[in-house]
């Protein structure tokens, strides 16, 4: 976003009201917000993971997602992109509950004033940015840009929430660096940053920008791959150690990327934390 451009997405099942946002914008003759409008919670998802939004207005109704759930797929999809809700409902408990769980705010339609709208999208941008800068002074890991092990446990628990929620199981993937000790020593501390850096480039090249990615420990690495199913973590396997075996092809013997990986399959009946998974996995 530059300072006189806004691309909004608006995820709302109903032409009407989308044509109406329309042109209750179109009035306010300060607002240079540009539309993308997605009438299903799918389509929306989409349209996230393959382009930039600055903004996104959310209608909780939509034919494939209803009520509070259609906030909380939204977040868990985009945590840093700012959702103002568009309801129809007024219901003021949920309302609360929904800013409580992350949205920046919750505007009735009946109610809906365009200069109000304006406002409420600039300020939902300004306070987001504010929050992923603290954001990522708390819950990113210095040196890879990955999540640290406190931001990894912080959005696993939120997703296995989710899974409980939905009676849907999920993965966490495992990556574990072979002879990292042996590489800091021998070619020093820098080389060990290098390694921990060109793998987080490999992970992110692997995986979606909706999964979640972190660095457990000094050599040890995480992903909670959303919506994986059994099959598609022995692609996402795969796909892994292609790109290491092409890393180390156009590498020049600069070092060689090694690793070993491994999955855990959480239930939603099952009542440990994220912690608990991983104290049993390296156990």
């Amino acid at each position: 976003m530059d300072n006189n451009h806004i691309k909004a997405l608006l995820i709302d099942g109903s032409p009407d009201a989308e044509r109406l946002i329309r042109e209750e914008l179109k009035e306010v003759l300060f607002s240079n917000i540009d539309i993308e409008w997605a009438d299903r919670l799918s389509e929306g998802l989409d349209i996230i993971r393959k382009r930039e939004v600055d903004v996104i207005l959310l209608d909780l109704s939509l034919p494939d997602s209803q009520g509070f759930n259609t906030f909380v797929k939204v977040h868990v999809h985009a945590p840093q992109i700012p959702i103002v809700v568009l309801s129809g409902n007024s219901d003021v408990l949920l309302a609360i509950k929904t800013v409580r769980a992350g949205a920046q705010d919750f505007l009735v339609k009946g109610e809906l004033d365009a200069v109000a709208a304006v406002r409420a999208i600039l300020y939902s941008i300004e306070r987001q940015r504010a929050m992923n800068e603290l954001h990522s002074m708390l819950l990113i890991d210095r040196i890879t840009g990955l999540h640290n092990r406190s931001g990894l446990l912080t959005l696993a628990e939120q997703q296995m929430s989710i899974s409980r929620r939905e009676k849907k199981g999920l993965f966490i993937i495992f990556v574990d660096l072979n002879n990292m000790s042996l590489t800091g020593n021998t070619n020093g501390y820098n080389e060990g940053d290098n390694v921990l850096i060109e793998t987080a480039n490999i992970l992110r090249k692997t995986f979606r920008t909706s999964d979640i990615i972190g660095r457990i420990d000094s050599d040890e690495f995480a992903v909670v791959p959303i919506g994986a199913l059994n099959d598609t973590t022995s692609t996402m396997d795969a796909r892994l150690l292609k790109n290491v075996q092409t890393f180390n092809t156009r590498n020049n013997n600069r070092f060689e990327l090694s690793m070993k990986t491994g999955a855990v399959h959480y239930e939603p009946e099952e009542t440990v934390s994220f912690e608990e998974l991983l104290l049993l996995y390296y156990k």
